[in-house]
């Protein structure tokens, strides 16, 4: 799922291609992606396009009178400018063509006909403008672990499952610690990390596309540390990076870096080997050199 540096990026190229356009058309394959009814679509043809801006993970395209067109991508979403390829929605616009498309079977993106955005934003704190002292407040407002408060945008704006694991190994902490039991030195540090992930894969993605319309959004990419690194070396210590999955999310981590040494269970295989789940990867690794039952 696009998250907060690429929906940032984004933004920058619809901003040098539709701010100040006319939406003269818009065509939708399926009639589901469009998830409200009013007002109805057809208000926002002929009007010109007045701002644009990220509400969390969804973009939101404003036109005349405060009507605005909030996209969510979600996991396989991605936008395209001027392409010809199969599309879920088309928006015809004086300056060119933005195309909406969504790969796989299971089709989760979403369109959004609103008055105002007050509605949409579920309230979570912008992590690049916020002060320490206002992060701290919404990180132990509530007592979760540090990967779900991460990724709950009703504290945090924008962070997803990849840069959720990016930023708690540039912070060197734990997935699971609980975020009320944080020290003061953790929390700087954690917010220090935060900042520094994300400004930093902005400039990353930014240098990457140029003026160019942004064409390889994806959540795993070769330069990130932990994120879809399972087995992988981590780029501080060497040790294999481990996973700890959940439903379809998945946590990858540095033992060694983040854990103190101590292996996560995973939702799975702890489940299936019980009290024989390895606590360290020494564990780990004698468990994988055993000869496997006949």
């Amino acid at each position: 799922m696009p998250e907060l540096p690429d929906i940032t990026v984004y933004l920058d190229a619809l901003s040098a291609r539709i701010l100040g356009a006319k939406l003269e058309q818009v065509t939708l394959k399926s009639p589901f992606l469009l998830r409200s009814i009013d007002p109805p679509l057809s208000e926002a043809l002929g009007r010109t396009v007045t701002g644009l801006e990220r509400v969390g993970k969804r973009i939101a395209i404003g036109l005349d009178n405060d009507l605005w067109l909030i996209l969510h991508l979600m996991i396989a979403g991605r936008l395209q400018w001027n392409s010809k390829k199969l599309a879920q929605a088309t928006f015809i616009f004086n300056t060119g063509i933005l195309i909406l498309t969504e790969a796989g079977t299971q089709h989760r993106a979403s369109l959004h006909v609103a008055r105002g955005l007050e509605s949409f934003n579920p309230g979570g704190i912008e992590v690049l403008t916020a002060t320490l002292p206002e992060f701290a407040a919404a990180l132990t407002h509530e007592n979760h672990t540090l990967k779900r408060t991460l990724t709950d945008p009703r504290i945090l704006s924008g962070i997803g499952n990849a840069y959720s694991d990016e930023i708690l190994w540039l912070a060197q902490l734990s997935p699971i610690a609980q975020t009320q039991k944080l020290t003061t030195e953790e929390i700087e540090r954690l917010y220090r990390a935060t900042q520094q992930c994300l400004t930093a894969w902005i400039s990353r993605l930014r240098a990457e596309t140029g003026g160019d319309f942004p064409t390889k959004v994806t959540a795993f990419r070769p330069e990130m540390a932990m994120h879809g690194k399972y087995r992988q070396p981590c780029p501080r210590c060497g040790e294999p990076v481990q996973r700890m999955r959940y439903a379809a999310n998945e946590t990858n981590y540095c033992v060694r870096c983040q854990t103190g040494g101590k292996l996560l269970a995973d939702r799975g295989l702890s489940r299936l080997l019980g009290k024989e789940w390895p606590r360290t990867l020494e564990e780990l690794e004698s468990l994988k050199l055993q000869p496997e039952p006949r």
